[in-house]
């Protein structure tokens, strides 16, 4: 009795909250609306696939010609299906279809320079640079904790590339948005750099974190508020949050630009894409819309952006809880809990990465083993970690990919900030029944992590496996060894939360966890303690998850949390400025085993710019500083 109970309220909220989102969608267009809810069954690969344009299948044959002719050598895939046409798509397959090709399919490379330079403008010639008008190269106030005159000049620089990254999607995506897969958006970006040359959704986070930073300070002044989770401390927090904003860039223009491009794309597809391109329309990436929302609030008390941003949120998280996304896991007290796990819509290969798809596909027996692993391949895609360990049941077999078959701690999280930012946004507009319910789903999920994902020994939080036939049961039953008991760094993220930093003991835990965990490392905290050629493994380290895991423990209230957040935000900031001066230029990611030293593995070379790199290392010198005799290089 108690197990169908718990099964009739989770449902319930979840019905509460889809009720809740279609009386504010009212707000918004209804065909809008990009359903994905359609039930699985249990064959192989029966989730949705979302249709692509024929543009893409012709820039594919190119891609694969490119590679037959060109070869293996510096060859990006991704640079073919960013080229836009010069004619319409008609006039150029008829061109191409005429180039004489040997029986392999390659061209000469005379042959294929011509007909790419005739018919094709270049890749990244649909996004044009764009002057941000709210760009000063020394903000008012910029970094007062910083008082060593080498970091102060390199912060300026690395501030100054928020002008380098600025982009606007060209006219011609506007009025030919055939020629293009670049998708048209309302305003400027902020571009990740090198070979991403487009808007990307969770990146976009540590963009405007950065632009507009918030002081630590006030954490300490909320913190009870967060923890008690009451619409009383919500009530107040909204009404002061705006007073105590410390402007690090005063770039809000740029933020709420960047915003507004992400719910452009949320109102068109149904959810926010990976990135504004067509062959990105399959899937999203980690949800933190809300996030940015929040941030961009407490430091302006723009209401009406909170008023204009609710609807599109909510269709966010009914997109989020969807069937192909929700999975009821029954725990060992018989209680149900509704959890989250990424799930593309699309089971070919991804474009942008076609002929490698294609590649690793050939290992597998029948086709619709192929579509399977074509759908774990966008839905690792859609985590941001592509690629891990993490999502292999076999980590020396790229083709046990199934990510698909895992309920991700991070992304959880990430929708618990969701339910948290919602229930906040709906009290500062009057919505108070929403805030009510929303506040309520916060709660039920904060009570899920503490049942399916915290392992009291290791005192971490850890991926849950799903079994093979998840997709065939109403539910599944927790079991202990479906724990994935490996250490990623992604089994912190939870301290990001003040509901769970607030709390003393359990960061005990978790930081002790931390120190001996093997992740802590010269540069920074690595992502996982694998060494097999990925990019979101051992040794890179990556911006985001440092970020995260340092603000955590630092607003815990913990004073050796916050020394240790500290020295892990020191080795990241020296390593990436150490790397800087040697070429010039911020890196995606970073080797933690030596200082100054980029990353690498993964399907494509180590890129430069770097969006969430530039973004994270001023956040970290905003609340940490630089003493003015502390030495910046490599010790």
């Amino acid at each position: 009795m108690a197990s169908f109970q718990s099964q009739i309220n989770c449902e319930k909220l979840f019905l509460f909250l889809v009720s809740a989102f279609f009386l504010l969608l009212s707000l918004t267009p209804i065909s809008a609306v990009n359903s994905v809810s359609a039930p699985l069954s249990c064959s192989k690969d029966s989730g949705p696939v979302v249709p692509t344009i024929p543009l893409l299948g012709f820039l594919q044959r190119v891609q694969e010609t490119a590679l037959k002719t060109y070869g293996k050598s510096s060859f990006d895939p991704k640079d073919y299906v960013d080229l836009s046409l010069k004619f319409n798509l008609s006039t150029t397959v008829e061109a191409f279809d005429k180039l004489p090709k040997t029986a392999n399919g390659s061209v000469s490379v005379k042959d294929l320079d011509a007909f790419i330079g005739e018919y094709f403008k270049g890749a990244g010639e649909d996004l044009v640079y764009a002057e941000p008008l709210d760009f000063v190269p020394e903000p008012h106030g910029f970094l007062p904790k910083v008082e060593n005159p080498e970091v102060r000049a390199w912060a300026l620089e690395v501030h100054a590339l928020w002008k380098n990254l600025s982009r606007k999607v060209s006219t011609s995506v506007h009025q030919h948005p055939e020629l293009h897969t670049m998708l048209p958006l309302p305003g400027p970006v902020v571009i990740p750099g090198s070979r991403f040359r487009e808007v990307y959704y969770w990146d976009s986070y540590w963009v405007i974190s950065s632009v507009i930073e918030l002081e630590a300070s006030i954490w300490a002044n909320v913190k009870v508020l967060i923890k008690k989770a009451s619409i009383a401390g919500l009530i107040a927090f909204g009404t002061i949050a705006p007073l105590w904003g410390l402007m690090a860039s005063k770039m809000y223009a740029t933020a709420k630009a960047i915003v507004t491009n992400l719910i452009s794309l949320l109102d068109t597809y149904g959810h926010v894409l990976s990135g504004a391109r067509a062959y990105y329309t399959n899937r999203s990436q980690p949800p933190l819309l809300s996030a940015m929302v929040y941030e961009i609030y407490n430091r302006t008390g723009d209401v009406e952006l909170v008023r204009k941003s609710l609807p599109p949120l909510l269709k966010e998280y009914q997109f989020w809880n969807s069937e192909i996304h929700k999975v009821i896991i029954r725990d060992a007290e018989q209680g149900n809990h509704c959890l989250n796990r990424y799930y593309a819509m699309w089971n070919k290969p991804r474009p942008e990465s076609s002929t490698m798809d294609k590649k690793f596909a050939s290992k597998l027996s029948n086709d619709s083993e192929k579509q399977q692993f074509y759908r774990e391949l966008a839905s690792t895609a859609e985590s941001g970690w592509d690629f891990s360990t993490r999502w292999m049941r076999n980590p020396s077999e790229f083709t046990t990919l199934a990510t698909t078959k895992i309920l991700p701690v991070d992304l959880n999280i990430f929708i618990l900030r969701m339910e948290l930012d919602i229930a906040f946004f709906a009290k500062v507009v009057g919505e108070n029944t929403v805030a009510e319910d929303f506040l309520r789903a916060s709660q039920t999920r904060q009570k899920a992590f503490n049942s399916v994902f915290w392992n009291e020994k290791m005192g971490q939080w850890l991926d849950f496996w799903l079994n093979n036939n998840a997709a065939c049961e109403e539910s599944q039953t927790w079991e202990d060894q479906n724990q994935n008991q490996n250490v990623f760094a992604s089994n912190f993220v939870p301290l990001w939360i003040d509901l769970f930093n607030s709390d003393a003991p359990l960061v005990e835990k978790v930081m002790r966890s931390l120190q001996s965990s093997g992740l802590l490392c010269a540069a920074g905290i690595a992502t996982s303690l694998t060494n097999l050629g990925n990019q979101w493994d051992f040794p890179n380290g990556w911006a985001p998850l440092q970020h995260m895991i340092v603000e955590g423990l630092s607003r815990s209230g913990s004073t050796e949390a916050r020394s240790i957040a500290k020295d892990i935000a020191e080795r990241w900031i020296r390593t990436n400025y150490v790397a800087y001066k040697k070429i010039g230029a911020m890196h995606e990611k970073y080797d933690v085993e030596k200082c100054g030293k980029y990353g690498g593995g993964g399907e494509y070379i180590p890129q430069t710019g770097f969006g969430w790199s530039n973004g994270v290392v001023l956040a970290l010198l905003e609340e940490f500083g630089w003493p003015k005799d502390q030495k910046i290089d490599c010790n």
